[in-house]
């Protein structure tokens, strides 16, 4: 089993692999163990990520973006004169540590992706976290592991560390674009985040700004006017000299972590400037101490005192500030830990959590693993060796499939299936026909399953192999009363249990939009979009999953055309997963499958 883990950071990322009942390892990403989450929007529309876009930026610094992360919810980038989707950034990143992963496994890629995310982003956020891996071209399972869970994982990873059922451990993630505290306990069967909060407004990039103004001060007098070019580009030159700079003070902050003082190079005319750990220590200890008040609100939170913690955890690269650890411990009486990196602890730790058994319900806000299995639905057998002092998980349980009824046919229906059998010889295959876009504007002739000849061309081998009723099928989804929508069919799905595949030909694409956001919005939970091809049409496709539903309506870009997957679960069972019916349809649906 090969599994990769990846916290998709602020400023950087990181990639964990366990292969081959090896031991977790980071996988370095162009000779380094961080990879840049910046990205760069080439001229001819290529996507360039970490350290290629950091040197293409010191070219144009207005196609750069460093932090796309921190933008997860504005919908689109202007990167140069380019529109960029947010979705697509994010998967630029995760697409070139696939690549990397990919060429390390001799070309294979890894059978499940594990991808972290803040504990207190609600489903649009992880939507688009869930795209971005849909769009960087993984294939398999994905599941979305809240990061403080993912700490505590690691946290008890660690001889002597363990968290026995009823133990709480406070982490405190101070990453480059956000600050983020939650109280995790351990429970029989996993973790579960007791309290959890955040300053969207503080991290290592404040820190950065913090230490800015301050080299500012110092050298300004000299030259203001050219200063304030530098503060805000007026050209290309002026934009490279502010890159390099917010580069150098960046490296100044990271040297005061492990020395008393350090210098900062200034462009010219400004001389360099000497900075004291003592310096920084004085600009930032106001926000420090607003992230440590929060921290022991949060404990306070959860119903419990400092003292009955089993630990307070630091990761995320700005925590290695040692005024963080100091006033930590002033303040609380705790002396923090921060084992190994605490930059790689988030991705590290999700391989040692399972989707079974973590719960998360906290400020009104229920976060939940969107995972999948493997395809035609089988879930995986146990996959994870654990630790002897980690918390025990239950095996997942097998999903009950339903029995077929056998099908009693009468002398009508065979009359019925003949007159059928004739139309299908006598109406064009969908293998054969293609239709444009005009013949398509409004529904044509319908044959006797129900069909068009575009819906034949959308439907490709399920209007062949499946059973198919004019109609919408189940109640549930069909239009409102009265509502004259334009031609449906319903198909059996194969192999999805509980489940129907519904081909519209609408007369009117706004009422058709209408309609399949209607369905979308009614499941609610994670969704996942992805574009799709095949016998001839081009569109997108937005899955939703719930508890007891879940839905896929797939579209033609150009047709007032679509399809919907609906299921529903049965007693005793759940739905799929926002992405295991993506999987279903690319693997079964998809039209040239």
């Amino acid at each position: 089993m090969r599994i990769l883990s990846v916290d998709l950071g602020t400023s950087n990322t990181v990639a964990v692999l366990s292969a081959h009942g090896r031991p977790p390892r980071v996988v370095e990403v162009d000779g380094a163990a961080t990879m840049p989450s910046a990205v760069f929007a080439a001229e001819d529309g290529t996507l360039l990520v970490g350290r290629d876009a950091e040197r293409r930026a010191r070219l144009d610094p207005t196609r750069f973006e460093p932090n796309p992360k921190r933008r997860v919810d504005e919908q689109t980038l202007l990167l140069g004169q380019d529109v960029v989707p947010v979705n697509e950034t994010l998967a630029a990143v995760l697409r070139r540590v696939l690549e990397e992963t990919t060429r390390q496994l001799g070309g294979e890629q890894p059978d499940e992706l594990r991808l972290t995310h803040p504990a207190e982003w609600g489903p649009l956020r992880r939507n688009v976290l869930l795209t971005a891996a849909r769009l960087a071209g993984f294939r398999g399972p994905v599941h979305l592991v809240p990061e403080p869970v993912a700490a505590a994982a690691h946290f008890a990873s660690f001889p002597g560390r363990a968290l026995a059922p009823g133990q709480s451990l406070a982490v405190y993630d101070l990453g480059a674009g956000t600050f983020d505290v939650a109280v995790v306990g351990a429970t029989q069967n996993g973790f579960t985040v007791l309290a959890e909060d955040g300053l969207p407004d503080l991290g290592g990039l404040d820190v950065d700004q913090a230490l800015m103004v301050h080299v500012g001060r110092e050298v300004s007098h000299r030259d203001p006017q050219r200063w304030q070019r530098v503060l805000r580009p007026e050209s290309t030159a002026d934009r490279r000299t502010r890159r390099a700079l917010q580069e150098d003070v960046k490296a100044a902050k990271e040297a005061l972590s492990r020395l008393p003082q350090t210098e900062v190079p200034m462009p010219e005319p400004f001389a360099d400037v000497l900075v004291t750990r003592g310096e920084l220590e004085a600009l930032v200890r106001p926000a420090m101490l607003r992230s440590v008040e929060l921290l022991a609100r949060t404990v306070a939170a959860a119903g419990l005192t400092p003292d009955r913690l089993v630990g307070i955890y630091l990761v995320g690269g700005s925590s290695r500030l040692p005024l963080v650890g100091s006033m930590i411990s002033e303040k609380l009486g705790v002396v923090p830990s921060s084992l190994d990196q605490p930059e790689t602890a988030v991705a590290l730790g999700a391989h040692h959590v399972t989707g079974d058994g973590i719960s998360m319900r906290t400020q009104n806000v229920e976060g939940q693993v969107a995972a999948t299995v493997p395809p035609r639905f089988t879930p995986p057998p146990a996959q994870f060796q654990f630790p002897a002092n980690f918390p025990s998980y239950p095996a997942a349980p097998q999903p009950k499939r339903g029995r077929k009824k056998p099908i009693i046919i009468g002398a009508a229906a065979v009359v019925v299936l003949l007159a059928a059998g004739l139309t299908y010889l006598l109406w064009p295959s969908s293998a054969a026909t293609t239709f444009s876009a005009g013949q398509c504007a409004q529904p044509g002739q319908v044959d006797a399953k129900g069909f068009t000849g575009c819906l034949r061309q959308l439907a490709g081998k399920i209007a062949d192999t499946s059973q198919c009723v004019p109609g919408a099928g189940s109640g549930d989804i069909a239009p409102p009363s009265g509502e004259n929508l334009g031609v449906l069919t319903t198909c059996s799905a194969p192999a999805l249990a509980g489940a129907q595949i519904t081909y519209v030909h609408a007369t009117d694409a706004a009422a058709l939009k209408e309609y399949t956001d209607r369905l979308l919005a009614s499941v609610g939970g994670d969704q996942v979009r992805a574009p799709w091809k095949g016998n001839g049409l081009t569109g997108g496709y937005s899955s939703a999953g719930g508890r007891v539903s879940a839905v896929l309506v797939f579209t033609v870009a150009d047709r007032p055309l679509a399809g919907v997957i609906y299921q529903k679960a049965g007693s005793g069972q759940t739905a799929s997963s926002a992405s295991q019916l993506a999987d279903y349809f690319e693997q079964t649906v998809q039209p040239g499958t």
